[in-house]
């Protein structure tokens, strides 16, 4: 009788779990989703530098052609756009924003014969504090350098 008395208690005590035991559990999927969260921001914010580097890496592909056809380097964002034989015909809106909205592409420096890109982090990019601008020359010269992997 003891017996049976004993495995009534503990069959009731089996039946659910413990509020120190829901806790424990909540606890740990709070911190995986930080962890996942906080990853997943990032690999985001680097995947959005491709919208800048390839608008830049564009624009110094069609500078090179348009130079070879006029002897100079187009020196604004309008002959940027422009269609070509006139321009060199990358896609960005009229103020030189990328076709995501995360850089906006200006000319650092212009000359028929030299110039430097910029691309600037707008909006939401703006988090990614260690790749905020990125800029490319005509010699092909990239800031920020390879170190701080901004153009990988």
């Amino acid at each position: 009788m003891i017996r049976q008395s004993l495995n009534i208690h503990s069959r009731d005590r089996a039946r659910g779990f413990t509020l120190i035991e829901l806790m424990v559990v909540i606890a740990v999927i709070a911190i995986l989703s930080t962890i996942a969260v906080s990853s997943y921001r990032n690999y985001v914010m680097r995947a959005a530098r491709t919208e800048g580097r390839m608008a830049l890496l564009a624009i110094q592909v069609a500078e090179e052609k348009y130079f070879l056809q006029n002897n100079q380097y187009a020196q604004g964002i309008a002959t940027v756009v422009a269609a070509p034989p006139a321009g060199l015909g990358v896609n960005l809106t009229a103020a030189g924003v990328t076709t995501g909205g995360k850089y906006t592409i200006s000319f650092a420096a212009a000359s028929a014969t030299t110039y430097t890109l910029q691309a600037d982090a707008t909006g939401s990019q703006t988090d990614d504090t260690t790749c905020l601008k990125f800029t490319i020359n005509e010699q092909g010269a990239r800031t920020p350098n390879d170190a701080s992997g901004c153009w990988r």
